[in-house]
């Protein structure tokens, strides 16, 4: 019998790729949405956070969840409200489904949730690992809130994953095509010092690690999702040089920045290392292990 995977946020970047991925692989597909009803072949099922409900058919007929919903941290300024919805979209949406698998009377076998490298914050000089320390800025304090609704799964008799992503690299949208946009009109530049962190995986890779992470039960707990780690200079570098585009304007600067960001700012102007070496060792492999055969793969 198929088994089958309920999404939240299945029609966003990651999800719409990781549908693919699963459909390939003989799983049936399922998400939770704001209106229920048909998508092709996929089951919509209604949620509706305001009022706190979801449609219990769809925990009942899930073998597994993947859940991936959450407001864009990057898509407006952070006001005082943009940052509620950001916490919220992932908060309150974890505690109801977490509410809602425990009422069930037949529950989904595995439960894989998005986190974030933002919860190492920005300041840390060494590199991170699942053990280390929370850092103390914004998204920190999402990302700890996130996981510790998240982790209540384990709690339900459920097998609980947390990914801690980095930034995801795809051709379909999200921080690569952000980066790209300038430099193919020659207008690219690193930001703020250029030397800041960013820990990256090909979208592929995350795709294939939720799989991953579904089909093997000895894993579960925390993992960061990144394959490596690159500076905000050499990926726009990289960047031209996929596009064949000159770089010529100076970096910006971080003052620049904050003038037109805010405090969104920082999470283009920091960063911190990341280390990949627990998902390794539970015996994943990266089909993209380098920065060039990614950039040339997505941008080639």
């Amino acid at each position: 019998m198929q088994e089958n995977v309920l999404i939240t946020g299945g029609t966003g970047l990651v999800g719409t790729l990781l549908t693919q991925l699963l459909q390939t692989k003989g799983y049936t597909v399922s998400y939770l949405s704001r209106s229920s009803g048909k998508k092709g072949n996929i089951t919509k099922y209604g949620w509706d956070l305001a009022s706190g409900k979801i449609d219990q058919e769809a925990i009942e007929k899930a073998d597994h969840i993947v859940h991936l919903a959450g407001a864009s941290v990057a898509e407006k300024r952070w006001t005082d409200q943009r940052k509620k919805e950001i916490l919220d979209s992932r908060v309150d949406s974890s505690r109801l489904l977490i509410q809602t698998i425990e009422q069930a009377q037949s529950k989904p076998k595995t439960f894989v949730a998005a986190s974030a490298v933002g919860i190492y914050g920005t300041e840390a000089t060494e590199i991170r690992d699942e053990n280390s320390p929370i850092g103390n800025d914004f998204l920190a304090e999402v990302t700890k809130q996130w996981e510790h609704e998240t982790s209540k799964a384990e709690s339900l008799g459920l097998r609980s994953i947390q990914l801690r992503i980095g930034v995801v690299l795809s051709d379909k949208g999200g921080a690569l095509t952000q980066m790209a946009a300038p430099v193919k009109y020659c207008v690219g530049a690193p930001l703020g010092s250029g030397k800041q962190n960013i820990p990256w995986i090909h979208i592929q890779d995350l795709c294939r690690m939720v799989i991953f992470s579904i089909e093997h039960p000895e894993v579960h707990g925390v993992y960061n999702a990144v394959t490596g780690n690159v500076t905000n200079e050499t990926l726009t570098k990289a960047i031209a040089k996929a596009l064949n585009k000159p770089l010529w304007l100076p970096k910006v600067p971080e003052f620049v920045l904050s003038i037109a960001l805010g405090e969104m700012g920082s999470i283009v102007t920091k960063g911190v290392e990341v280390s990949n070496q627990k998902i390794k060792d539970s015996g994943f492999t990266f089909t993209f292990t380098s920065l060039e055969d990614t950039l040339g793969d997505l941008l080639g």
